[in-house]
């Protein structure tokens, strides 16, 4: 296999006057993400979930029609086959959705075959609502060795899940790993990587799990993070993205939904054009 040279990345190409592409995520968890991703399924964390989709959701999609703002949201199946009008509302909405797998699983343990069939059951489910997604966000965060591959075949556009830039799309290789000599990356993707960044997400920042994490960090230090970021893309780099990673049970409380719409007019001062990752996709360019 060829080995491949330098990261292949581009810019976002901008409305006139606007500085940066700022994209609000929504990761809309439920209660999946207690029963995928920590194996917590007690009544208590079934209501933290439930928070999410009976109050934080609505919470979120009266902010953004306020500013005018269409987002991109992922959505396991499991939400949306449990919490289904809310999810066609967020479709109603004008809102983009996208993959998150069924009930927020780890795909780094899975084998071909089990990480295909839980892609099937997410698209079965958003299939129900009208959703056909160009856009997957790994529940995780995290890929096997297959995730790309089957991305390919289904026919996605854009992931949203790795790190390899803050910035900037890019398009993702695979990678040979060794640890006795040089790591080689090897075949580029056909599918446009639009990063993330743990700097960038709420929950490990906010969400108290005993034993596991913290959480609870003043909502001022966030927002001063999360402004620090934007004034970078916009100061120090041309056609930039700031993606941003938010849980409605988590940013959907009182004391952060205030912070959000105070970095939403925060960043609408200075040039943010807010737009889907479909739209940040479909206006990417290479020099």
């Amino acid at each position: 296999m060829q080995k491949i040279g330098k990261q292949r990345n581009g810019k976002v190409k901008l409305p006139k006057g606007k500085r940066v592409a700022v994209n609000i995520g929504c990761d809309f968890d439920a209660q999946s993400i207690w029963i995928g991703s920590f194996n917590l399924t007690s009544p208590a964390y079934m209501s933290r979930g439930e928070f999410g989709a009976e109050v934080g959701a609505p919470r979120l999609l009266k902010l953004f029609d306020k500013y005018g703002i269409k987002t991109t949201w992922f959505i396991p199946g499991h939400t949306v086959d449990t919490f289904t009008d809310i999810c066609k509302e967020v479709a109603a909405r004008g809102h983009e959705i996208g993959h998150h797998g069924y009930v927020h699983e780890n795909p780094t343990t899975m084998s071909y075959e089990e990480e295909d069939k839980i892609m099937q059951m997410g698209l079965e489910s958003l299939a129900k609502i009208g959703v056909k997604p160009r856009g997957y966000r790994s529940p995780y965060w995290d890929f096997s060795p297959n995730t790309l591959s089957i991305l390919e075949k289904y026919g996605f556009k854009y992931d949203s899940s790795l790190m390899g830039n803050d910035l900037h799309p890019y398009w993702p290789r695979s990678v040979e790993v060794n640890a006795d000599k040089a790591n080689v990356f090897l075949k580029e993707s056909t599918i446009l990587e639009i990063p993330v960044s743990w700097y960038l997400d709420d929950f490990p920042q906010v969400e108290y799990i005993t034993g596991i994490q913290e959480g609870q960090r003043p909502a001022q230090d966030i927002f001063e993070r999360w402004a620090s970021i934007f004034d970078y893309a916009c100061d120090q780099e041309e056609g930039a993205c700031f993606v941003l990673t938010t849980h409605p049970q988590t940013i959907g409380r009182a004391h952060m939904i205030q912070m959000l719409e105070k970095l939403i007019q925060y960043m609408e001062s200075r040039g943010a054009w807010f737009a889907t990752l479909g739209e940040i996709y479909d206006n990417f360019y290479e020099e």
